[in-house]
């Protein structure tokens, strides 16, 4: 048992990952049948953690995974440095089959290495690449003809996905991954990221070249019931105790947000001696408001008056309907042209999400924060 009971900020394993059965199934039925999948939900919502998880379940000596986080990419180069390095490391045993297998499958390009230490571990390669001609097409073949080699299938799992869309000249460079990636036999692709907003246009825009790419799965909240056993049996299993209502009550707090989750019943925990008070959940709560002030204030602070005006509306209960002349008069957004304007911009901030016709702020500790600091 690991001394801590709830994990958060990070992405979980073990014990710490509670639920998403049916996802998990249907992820590792897709990897192990060369399905593509895309995978989307709003961050800090569990999709690294569940990723993660597939690809230990499914790792064979038939089943190579390539796991890589574009989150520090800001060109097409870099990407190709990241996505070669990536596949030939994890589908090799030992440096000597990694320098082996750059030198025979990326032939056209001369591969730079770099060794620490321990050339064991600690090792990097570059290349020479010029993005205009053919050593690109090695590139992203690599993992297909090093699975043809191995007998063997690979997927490949690529976090932040959406940083390919801040690209310079993006849907070029997407027309190739596409055109690329859908030919192959023996590799298939996971492709899932942060930004909620920028995936969906990515896989969800008819015009771009992703689009209807794989398997498209939306990551939902984790049911109430689950997280209520799930944050028992964790207290349980540290000699402490919390009632069904508290559980609940950590859930709906932040309306099932599974980061969140995990922090307020660390929290909890923390300021529990033997059982969970009232007084302990209080406490917890007031610790993760203080917690995050600083991070909500440095989100806030540039807002303008009619951004600030949108935030008050969604707090006081309207999620739709916002160009209707009540709702423009009352909170003062302008006109209907400036709401398009508004909701665009608070999106871009990653501050609300839409979901069908409404619009809701994206993250439930923030708008108990807000509620608190607009009310003063």
């Amino acid at each position: 048992m690991e001394n801590k009971p709830f994990t958060f900020g990070v992405a979980t394993s073990g014990d710490n990952f509670t639920d998403r059965e049916k996802e998990t199934s249907r992820l590792l039925l897709n990897f192990k049948n060369g399905i593509n999948t895309i995978l989307i939900s709003p961050r800090r919502w569990g999709k690294t953690s569940l990723v993660r998880k597939v690809c230990q379940l499914a790792e064979s000596e038939k089943l190579r995974i390539v796991y890589l986080d574009i989150f520090s990419c800001r060109s097409e180069r870099e990407f190709y440095n990241m996505f070669s390095e990536a596949v030939i490391k994890q589908t090799s045993s030992k440096w000597e089959e990694w320098i082996e297998n750059a030198k025979l499958f990326l032939s056209r390009i001369s591969p730079k290495f770099s060794f620490g230490t321990d050339p064991m571990t600690d090792f990097s390669m570059s290349f020479d690449i010029d993005t205009k001609n053919d050593d690109v097409t090695e590139i992203l073949n690599l993992p297909e003809r090093i699975g043809e080699k191995k007998k063997c299938r690979i997927v490949v799992c690529i976090d932040e996905f959406q940083q390919i869309a801040e690209f310079d000249d993006s849907k070029t460079f997407q027309k190739r991954l596409r055109s690329m990636w859908q030919l192959q036999k023996s590799t298939s692709y996971c492709l899932f990221g942060s930004k909620k907003h920028l995936m969906n246009e990515l896989f969800e825009k008819k015009s771009l070249p992703f689009y209807k790419f794989g398997d498209a799965i939306y990551l939902g909240k984790i049911d109430t019931p689950h997280w209520i056993e799930y944050i028992r049996e964790r207290f349980k299993a540290t000699g402490k105790s919390i009632s069904v209502e508290l559980a609940e009550r950590i859930c709906l707090w932040v309306r099932n947000h599974s980061s969140y989750v995990q922090q307020l019943a660390w929290l909890t925990w923390i300021h529990t001696k033997e059982e969970a008070t009232e007084q302990d959940f209080n406490d917890a709560c007031n610790d993760i408001l203080d917690q995050n002030t600083p991070l909500f204030e440095k989100q806030t602070e540039n807002l303008t008056a009619y951004q600030l005006n949108f935030i008050k509306a969604m707090l006081d209960g309207v999620h739709k309907g916002f160009t209707t002349q009540e709702v423009l008069q009352k909170y003062r957004l302008g006109s209907s042209a400036n709401v398009s304007g508004i909701k665009r911009a608070l999106t871009d901030k990653e501050l609300i999400e839409t979901e069908g016709q409404e619009t809701f702020l994206q993250d439930p500790v923030m708008e108990i924060w807000l509620k608190k600091e607009l009310s003063r």
